[in-house]
């Protein structure tokens, strides 16, 4: 109990949050984009399009499953 009462002592659980949640982004958008350009043959727009999308989505998955 003695280190909650520290300043700062929360600060290495944030950052790994935030870690996870752009590491999980960052997984999910680089996936998708090579399904999409790679595999279905998409244009680079559409591709980048699909990835900024899924990125989202999976931080904001992230974020949600990090605050259970």
């Amino acid at each position: 109990m003695g280190d909650l009462a520290r300043p700062g002592a929360g600060r290495g659980v944030a950052m790994k949050k935030w870690g996870f949640i752009a590491m999980h982004a960052a997984v999910a958008a680089t996936f998708i984009f090579l399904l999409q350009r790679f595999v279905m043959n998409a244009s680079l727009e559409s591709s980048l399009l699909w990835a900024l999308t899924f990125a989202v989505c999976a931080a904001g998955l992230a974020y949600k499953q990090a605050n259970r």
